[in-house]
């Protein structure tokens, strides 16, 4: 099966084409500056498709997945799209507000261009619904979780899908025995507490901005800083673009970019070498949290871009988890490679791992399967 998936962004669109039989990656890319140069999606939607008969030699499109942030608590699966579906995912547009609403959009351009292409959204919360009550519960009133679903939903959830297994796997374990704490870290950041192969704690919560210091994202903060600020005049929206867009590694260090702050700091740039020290301690205080939560962490798994890349930032979080009795291979950790690979010594308590993620890949397989599985085609829209 030929499976496109989309990640749609509010003024972006990427793409990737791939034969989910012989997992080939056929082709993929990004169109940018939709509003502006290219005026919406379905008009970047034309785009796509004049690049896909170039790029796929004449062969069709099987089916399409969607990547969609938040799944609220209706979603725990991928499901495949109908009418009903897309209205459920722009009701979810207040808890992601910067992503379901382009999802919605991506889907409905893809339904305008080719209506009987069968469509699945895959949710980055659906991983995270096997939370016990005791994780995904805030301490406050009870109201606030029946009237408007506040509560602990964790992202990245495609990503810790398909690095649960595959760490399993490369240490000879059962999937679902595996025990471990994962940290996806790019520009978001999460870590995740594994156990029997299931999501039991996740550091984002409500939204994405909970748990770790992240590009322009402030992580965990004193909710009274909040009531303080607004009490000092400052409105919800410059709140709200001072947490998600201006915090994090920015504030710290005067920009979001982990290989610039390295060489920064590298340099000898104090600001710097404070923004990485930040994160992390704040990323080796959940591992230790979360090596209790699992009850004994079988590894340590580090993903996504600056966790797969930055035998730097690995480095200054490893150096902290000596209590848990994990050493640090310092040749094994700067080596590079697209393969899973040991980071730690063989005299390693507890392995860390390196676990390249492949979201696009997983999302590609749930849509075959979902596409495989349906009895019947998406109800029209």
């Amino acid at each position: 099966m030929l499976v496109l998936v989309i990640n749609s962004g509010s003024s972006s669109l990427k793409y990737q084409v791939r034969d989910t039989d012989s997992q080939e990656l056929l082709t993929k890319g990004l169109i940018d500056r939709i509003g502006d140069v290219i005026p919406d999606h379905t008009a970047a939607l034309e785009e796509l498709s004049t690049r896909l008969r170039r790029e796929l030699d004449g062969r069709s499109i099987d089916a399409v997945g969607h990547r969609v942030v938040h799944g609220g608590e209706r979603f725990s699966e991928p499901v495949l799209v109908n009418n009903e579906i897309v209205r459920s995912i722009e009701r979810l547009s207040p808890l992601a507000p910067l992503h379901n609403p382009a999802s919605a959009m991506g889907i409905r351009a893809v339904h305008d261009k080719w209506p009987s292409i069968p469509q699945v959204a895959v949710f980055d919360t659906a991983f995270h619904r096997t939370l016990p009550e005791r994780a995904w519960r805030y301490a406050l009133p009870d109201s606030l979780y029946r009237r408007h679903g506040i509560r602990r939903y964790g992202f990245h959830g495609t990503s810790y899908g398909f690095v649960a297994p595959a760490a399993a796997r490369f240490l000879g374990i059962e999937p679902e025995r595996f025990r471990a704490v994962i940290a996806h870290l790019g520009n978001g950041a999460s870590v995740a507490a594994i156990q029997d192969g299931k999501s039991i704690d996740t550091s984002m919560g409500f939204t994405p901005l909970e748990g770790l210091v992240m590009g322009t994202r402030s992580g965990d903060v004193d909710p009274s800083i909040l009531v303080f600020l607004a009490r000092q005049g400052y409105d919800a929206d410059t709140l709200d673009n001072m947490l998600n867009r201006e915090s994090g590694l920015k504030a710290l260090a005067g920009e979001s970019d982990m290989r610039s702050i390295e060489e920064a700091a590298d340099a000898g740039d104090e600001r710097s070498r404070l923004a990485l020290a930040v994160a992390a301690y704040r990323l080796a205080k959940y591992i230790g949290a979360y090596h209790v939560a699992v009850g004994g962490a079988q590894a340590v798994v580090f993903t996504a871009g600056i966790g797969e890349n930055s035998g730097k930032f690995r480095e200054l979080v490893v150096d902290q988890l000596g209590p848990l009795g994990i050493r640090l291979d310092p040749e094994a950790n700067l080596a590079r490679g697209k393969q899973a690979r040991l980071i730690s010594t063989p005299d390693s308590a507890i392995p860390a791992l390196v676990v390249p993620t492949d979201e696009e890949e997983a999302i590609a397989e749930a849509t075959a399967a979902v596409v495989a599985g349906s009895r019947k085609p998406a109800a029209s829209f």
